[in-house]
């Protein structure tokens, strides 16, 4: 009915015009019927269709007075009684806000009743990372001759030695690996595109495994990089499942072990090691300077321990 058509069209903006990931897209399209469904006090779509079209038929229908603020805020709130982090909350906050947005462009609403609701402050945390030499013992580990060992290895290797995200990972198809250039290919976040190098021994393991995956699946007619145990491409609990089963457990690798810290571990060796915050910035694939800044914050927490260690004035009694 009229909230799953509207919704529906919103989704395939995005989609086409905005270009959002396809996990994006569900995402707000679950945020939109999660509020429409608070709002009917139903607890699935039929039932919310049922409602919906019970208005309209009496002529009681209306998108405005649904989306008002009043009706975003109690929404808010009950996401946070259902111990909703903030930082979730603010997605969801985000998506409606982008909904209401469009609403305004089709002439729907008159203002978007989303920017006057308050956003709840979300607590600064730095982001995990691996420690160098725990990750240097891994890498550094014999190349497994099985395929499904093999393939496993590669993965990890591969999101830190480039910073790809999983679901860059999980996408990677073979004509995105230039091997003459030596240079992946990359379409992230927004249907940005960005070339990563290929570091000398990512590109040696890289040449064993593709003659791997040819005798493997000599058959094979997929593009995709990565193919699971059976031939098919990757998808994102496989990268999550690879990432686990490969480092927990190890010494150095305690606390969250996932594709995402992984990633947080690329781009703050890269700036300890002295690479400048530009060049983590296009190659970790951001849109902006500021969702890089935030490994500075881990550096300077590093170098404070360093400090406390080495430095005769820091120490007690100095």
């Amino acid at each position: 009915m009229i909230p799953n058509l509207l919704a529906d069209s919103y989704i395939e903006y995005i989609k086409v015009q905005k270009r959002y990931s396809s996990r994006t897209q569900v995402l707000y399209r679950d945020v939109l019927l999660r509020f429409w469904m608070y709002i009917y006090g139903v607890g699935d779509e039929e039932e919310l269709d049922r409602r919906v079209e019970d208005e309209i038929r009496k002529g009681e229908f209306s998108v405005g007075n649904i989306l008002s603020s009043q009706n975003i805020r109690g929404y808010v709130a009950g996401c946070m009684d259902g111990d909703m982090g903030a930082r979730s909350v603010n997605l969801h906050l985000s998506a409606l806000s982008g909904y209401c947005k469009w609403l305004v462009a089709k002439g729907v609403l008159k203002e978007n009743p989303a920017r006057n609701v308050p956003r709840p402050k979300e607590e600064r945390r730095l982001p995990q990372f691996y420690r160098k030499d725990a990750l240097a013992e891994y890498c550094n580990a014999d190349f497994p001759d099985d395929y499904r060992e093999m393939r496993n290895r590669l993965v990890v290797l591969l999101i830190y030695a480039t910073g790809m995200r999983r679901q860059e990972v999980a996408d990677l198809r073979l004509g995105m690996v230039d091997m003459h250039r030596k240079v992946f290919k990359i379409r992230g976040k927004g249907d940005k595109e960005r070339e990563i190098p290929i570091i000398p021994v990512l590109y040696e393991k890289i040449l064993v495994y593709l003659q791997k995956r040819t005798e493997e699946f000599a058959f094979d007619t997929k593009d995709a990089f990565f193919l699971t145990d059976k031939g098919a491409p990757l998808y994102l609990k496989f990268v999550n499942d690879v990432v686990k089963k490969e480092l927990a457990g190890l010494e150095g690798f305690e606390g969250k072990v996932s594709p995402h810290v992984l990633r947080h571990s690329f781009a703050t060796h890269l700036l300890n090691g002295g690479a400048e915050l530009d060049s983590i910035k296009e190659v970790l694939g951001h849109s902006s300077l500021a969702a890089t800044q935030v490994y500075t914050h881990n550096s300077f927490e590093q170098l404070k321990k360093i400090y406390v260690t080495a430095h005769p004035r820091a120490k007690k009694g100095g």
